[in-house]
């Protein structure tokens, strides 16, 4: 399994929305698409059109006028990876088989692993679920155990 790329970006993305956002200020702080693109080095439309999406899912706010701009909807610590992944990969399912719908897989009606993909994906999603935006904003990395603890 890999992260489409932009998926990639919008971890990116997020993480530098948090560090901008700080913690423990009184008042969530306010950053542009322009600045995450000059931090992240990412394509000033491709922050735009993550920004659209991650609005569109509650993880950023998005304010017009002098004032306005982004910032994070929730606290870094309450949004987890798996909220950033499915903003823009929808939800997480390893096979097919699993969306509603689909039924491109020839073993459909006789496929002795189906019934276990919904515990796998569950254990999946836990685990990036268990992975906070400010573990992902922070200079340093993670180790394997931090991640699943």
């Amino acid at each position: 399994m890999r992260l489409s790329n932009l998926a990639d970006y919008a971890v990116v993305t997020m993480s530098a929305a948090a560090r901008h956002a700080g913690a423990g200020r009184a008042a969530p702080a306010r950053f542009s698409a322009a600045q995450l693109a000059a931090e992240t080095g990412l394509p000033l439309p491709t922050v735009q059109k993550l920004a659209g999406r991650l609005v569109a899912a509650g993880l950023l706010r998005s304010e017009r006028g002098a004032h306005g701009g982004l910032r994070l909807a929730r606290p870094a610590e309450t949004i987890s990876l798996a909220e950033i992944v499915e903003a823009v990969e929808g939800p997480i399912a390893l096979a097919s088989c699993l969306d509603a719908g689909r039924d491109d897989c020839a073993l459909e009606g006789s496929c002795a692993v189906r019934p276990h993909w919904g515990a796998v994906n569950d254990a999946l999603r836990g685990a990036l679920a268990a992975v906070p935006l400010t573990r992902l904003a922070c200079a340093e990395p993670a180790h394997v155990e931090e991640v699943a603890a």
